[in-house]
């Protein structure tokens, strides 16, 4: 599958991969690169002209690249922001005596100064679309009282609820944040509106604070304040009071939840609602890499219940994660079970089958759009009939793998074609330079070469028969694609030290004559070589390290 490069790997020289090092080289491994690159490219080691021209163009580039990687301070700035982190403005005025892990937070500080600078022209717009639709015609007829009715043949599908809300947030100034957010709802003929109108300040690291005033035509004007606080490290506390007017008077209301990490992946809550519903609610939720687990309960009036929830997610490129829950009160019981999957960078598609007792069975599907959610609640029945819940399981997945086949994954591919397309055009003059540079390092190394193949022949070593990097097609299924492998047996033998080649854990295009021949898509290393008299082989993958020779290399010449 094909990978896109980072804005660093376009723009950017890679200075370890240039150096063939680790990134957790020691002082004395950067050096020992440095001199012996530093004899490769050295100016008065040619005589040509040209040749000596290239030579200090790429002599240049090896001495900055060890400029920066020995200096404990450039080097932990390099190591979070690459290159461009080096000459953004600000960091030259940070003190030379301080630590790597100084640096790092100095900088970082400089960053978010520049963030909050950007942030002034920034919003950052959240909606949610709900559908409610009634579709239980389609399993609860009544045929015989309506037999006789035109048009009564085909069930009746209709939307009986709709809800619509937007939030805006506006910077004012680096600690402060007006947010503007509304909404409209409506069901059965009957709806109504709101605005809320809050400002947000930050009062210090551990705290923010909140103003609310909202008003609609369904409730009177409303006042509200909310406060976050961590007490601890591994403690907080938010309470949010509010102030409802409405023609029955002033209803006061009151939440507060405190909170506390139990360990790296669990958080226990514990919940006060005093004011129309009050409630106290005690849950604990589990999240690490693979599920996510809750159990809550809650005594109160109206509602009492205790929840067990569980989700596992799938380690694939979809993201593909798949839920059950267990919800039983004082109204019935629930079960509800889904799964939801990434369709797209910025899509996320989902659905859900709820069953209860008395509520019926319920098809809820959710689209996530970047920062909008589209909510479609389906009611299909008020009874547990075993061919509504065979429906809403089986419907959706027969749908989505229709889809996915003939829509989403045709679409996701021509984008990827359409993206691969615009970074190629986008980055042409840049790979055109890097394959110069490259060619001409080859030059460089001609004359090493040689004395290094002649040094390993005379003791039966290493020596490098053939090699190609980039993009390789043996899958009969990709048959149509071309092939985009580069040359690079001379560079790999350059590397050969003492019989041994070690390529680090770093694509291979930063390595001294090499480049990228096929920009965003998946490369390979093929190597060739002759070891103690022996053919060996082996294929690489881009970013994988390598060591040569290993007798599982070997190929077998029996057959």
């Amino acid at each position: 599958m094909a990978t896109a490069l980072s804005e660093e790997e376009l723009d950017n020289e890679d200075y370890y991969s240039l150096l063939n090092v680790r990134r957790e080289a020691s002082p004395e491994e950067l050096k020992a690169a440095y001199r012996r690159l530093c004899m490769l490219y050295h100016p008065d080691k040619h005589r040509d002209p040209e040749l000596k021209s290239q030579a200090d163009r790429l002599f240049n580039l090896v001495h900055q690249a060890y400029e920066v990687l020995s200096d404990p301070q450039t080097r932990a700035i390099y190591d979070i922001y690459g290159k461009r982190g080096l000459e953004m403005e600000g960091w030259e005025v940070v003190e030379r005596r301080r630590t790597p892990a100084e640096i790092r937070e100095e900088f970082e500080r400089l960053q978010r100064e520049r963030e909050e600078r950007r942030l002034q022209q920034r919003t950052n717009p959240k909606g949610t679309i709900s559908v409610g639709i009634d579709a239980t015609d389609l399993f609860d007829r009544y045929e015989e009282e309506y037999e006789d009715v035109s048009g009564s043949g085909f069930p009746q599908i209709e939307i009986n609820k709709m809800h619509i809300s937007q939030s805006i947030e506006a910077p004012l100034t680096a600690t402060d944040t007006a947010i503007l957010s509304g909404s409209l709802s409506t069901q059965n003929g009957n709806g109504g509106g709101s605005i809320n109108f809050a400002l947000r300040r930050v009062t210090s690291a551990k705290g923010w604070g909140e103003l609310e005033f909202g008003a609609g035509d369904l409730q009177g004007p409303l006042f509200g304040l909310k406060l976050f606080r961590n007490l601890t490290p591994r403690c907080f506390v938010t309470t949010n009071c509010a102030l409802q007017f409405s023609s029955r008077g002033i209803r006061p209301g009151l939440t507060t939840v405190l909170a506390r990490n139990l360990d790296k992946n669990t958080v226990g809550y514990l919940q006060w609602r005093w004011g129309i519903q009050s409630a106290m609610n005690t849950s604990i939720v589990r999240d690490t890499k693979t599920s996510h687990f809750t159990v809550a309960l809650q005594l109160g009036v109206p509602h009492s219940f205790a929840l067990v929830s569980y989700q596992h997610k799938f380690q694939d490129d979809e993201q593909t994660r798949v839920k059950g829950s267990l919800k039983a009160g004082f109204f019935g019981t629930v079960v509800e079970y889904g799964a939801e999957r990434k369709i797209s960078r910025h899509s996320v598609l989902g659905a859900a089958v709820s069953i209860g007792v008395p509520q019926g069975v319920s098809l809820k599907v959710k689209l996530n759009r970047a920062s909008q959610t589209y909510f479609f609640p389906i009611h299909l029945t008020d009874q547990l009939l075993p061919s509504a819940v065979f429906y809403a399981t089986v419907g959706p997945l027969v749908v989505y793998f229709a889809m996915h086949r003939l829509v989403i994954r045709p679409y996701l591919r021509a984008q990827k074609e359409k993206e691969l397309e615009k970074q190629r055009e986008s980055t042409a003059t840049d790979i055109l330079q890097k394959k110069q540079e490259a060619e001409a390092a080859v030059r460089l190394m001609q004359e090493s070469v040689r004395r290094i193949i002649e040094a390993e022949e005379s003791r039966m070593g290493l020596i490098i028969v053939n090699a190609w990097y980039g993009k390789f097609v043996n899958d009969k299924s990709r048959k149509n694609e071309k092939v985009k492998v580069i040359d690079v047996t001379v560079p790999l033998q350059c590397l050969v030290k003492d019989s041994k080649l070690i390529l680090t854990e770093a694509s291979k295009a930063g390595l001294p004559g090499f480049y990228d021949p096929c920009v965003g898509e998946e490369k390979n290393l093929k190597v060739l070589y002759q070891f103690r008299g022996v053919l060996h082989q082996v294929m690489a993958l881009d970013s994988e390290a390598l060591r040569i020779p290993k007798q599982s290399h070997r190929i077998d010449t029996d057959g």
